[in-house]
């Protein structure tokens, strides 16, 4: 059995995440280097997978400078962080498993999905929800026409309020400047999941979305600017960073984001309340990426798809799929079997799945579903039909971007001529 060396650019939670992976698969991988600016990531990453001093880089440029010296070059940086370091493993003839969004632009998208297909190499953009037991059960049913001809796909990504606060108002993607768009970061793999299900072009695209309630004016009366500082309705509120934060021990992820820290002591959070984002009132941050938003969707054949991703609710994806002989609902955890109704007999199935999903969880499966399908792709043994080529991922990324065009401009915007114009 082959097995295929990796290097990591980006050690947070993505990277080590994959990585971790990774470890449990030693047969088909190797970790065999790291660049991480953060020495307590890179040297959890460097303990785990056993990595020498002299290939743990606390820059990307060190490391690619050595050449091509792995099979895959696995890129989990912030999101502004992609484009350079995936173009030169590119030019150096590398495989890459890139972490989502591609890029943060249109342009830089356009320009990255070129070169690879200029150089032929693969890069799997790390859309997780194709390899995710739901998504995998419900592309099943589809392409055997259990609901005969899709009509309409109703899809719900509901973000959590609290995920919201934490990842989109304090958290490392509030700010569209400090890294993209909130439908590209946090969408673009539900975008491009309901275009793989459908496997038909999308022709309009049209969005409506805003922040309206995690901004200042929405401040209770006599709230600091840190949570710490004896707010009044502090005992109450959802967002209390004190309670978030620190006296909630359970939470490793939110204490890992706050101090970026592998290991969370109290006193780094305490430190992380009162110096970063991450203690202030949520309606006192420097966010500006919206908080709901409606993506309308016309593709082939008349079909009609809504998505919405809003924060006011408790989380979690659901979807309603709407056939000629038939309708589909699912829900991206374990508890909820997947039901299948049918027109003619009037009679309901159910499918049970087996994936969890959550705040902190592996997308339904998702995460270790592409670790595993990743290998089988780069080795020649990939059979199945949830690895997407970069023509396809870059299509899906860029309807994203044309429902920010859509919502920017308040105008509907024919797909078809926005993505041919990009070829120009």
């Amino acid at each position: 059995m082959k097995k295929l060396k990796v290097i990591l650019i980006g050690a947070g939670d993505r990277g080590m995440r994959y990585t971790n992976l990774m470890k449990d698969l030693t047969e088909k991988y190797e970790v065999i280097a790291v660049a991480e600016p953060l020495e307590n990531r890179r040297e959890f990453v460097k303990e785990k997978h056993s990595i020498p001093e002299n290939m743990c880089f606390t820059d990307w440029r060190p490391l690619l400078e050595l050449g091509k010296i792995a099979d895959l070059c696995l890129i989990c940086t912030m999101d502004r962080d992609h484009f350079a370091p995936a173009m030169k493993a590119v030019e150096l003839g590398y495989d890459i498993m890139l972490e989502k969004p591609m890029a943060p632009t249109q342009e830089q998208c356009t320009a990255l999905a070129r070169a690879a297909e200029e150089k032929g190499v693969h890069i799997v953009i790390c859309t997780v929800l194709r390899y995710s037991d739901v998504f995998l059960r419900l592309k099943q049913l589809i392409d055997d026409g259990r609901v005969g001809k899709i009509m309409s796909i109703n899809h719900e990504e509901n973000v959590g309020l609290i995920h919201q606060s934490h990842s989109f108002v304090r958290g490392n993607w509030g700010n569209v400047e400090r890294s993209s768009n909130m439908l590209l970061q946090k969408s673009c793999h539900d975008i491009d999941i309901l275009q793989w299900l459908l496997q038909k072009k999308c022709k309009k695209v049209q969005s409506f979305g805003s922040l309206s309630y995690f901004t200042e004016k929405n401040a209770p009366e006599g709230a600091p600017e840190r949570c710490h500082e004896g707010c009044p309705v502090g005992d109450t509120c959802p967002f209390n960073a004190v309670k978030l934060y620190y006296e909630d021990k359970e939470n490793g992820w939110f204490r890992g984001a706050a101090t970026k820290h592998v290991y969370h002591t109290d006193e780094l959070v305490e430190r992380a309340l009162h110096e970063t984002l991450y203690g202030k009132c949520v309606f006192r941050c420097d966010n500006d990426v919206v908080d709901h938003q409606t993506v309308n969707m016309l593709f082939e054949d008349d079909v009609t798809v809504t998505f919405t991703m809003n924060a006011f609710n408790a989380g979690g994806r659901f979807i309603h799929i709407m056939g000629t002989e038939g309708e589909i609902r699912a829900a991206l955890d374990s508890q909820s079997p997947i039901t299948v109704y049918r027109h003619a007999t009037k009679s309901y199935e159910e499918y049970d799945i087996t994936g969890t999903d959550g705040v902190t969880g592996g997308h339904g499966g998702g995460d270790e579903g592409i670790v595993a399908t990743v290998y089988e792709y780069l080795t020649g043994s990939y059979t199945g039909k949830s690895i997407p080529e970069i023509s396809e991922s870059y299509y899906n990324h860029s309807i994203v971007f044309a429902a920010e065009k859509s919502r920017a401009e308040n105008t509907v915007v024919d797909f078809e001529e926005y993505f041919n114009s990009l070829a120009k």
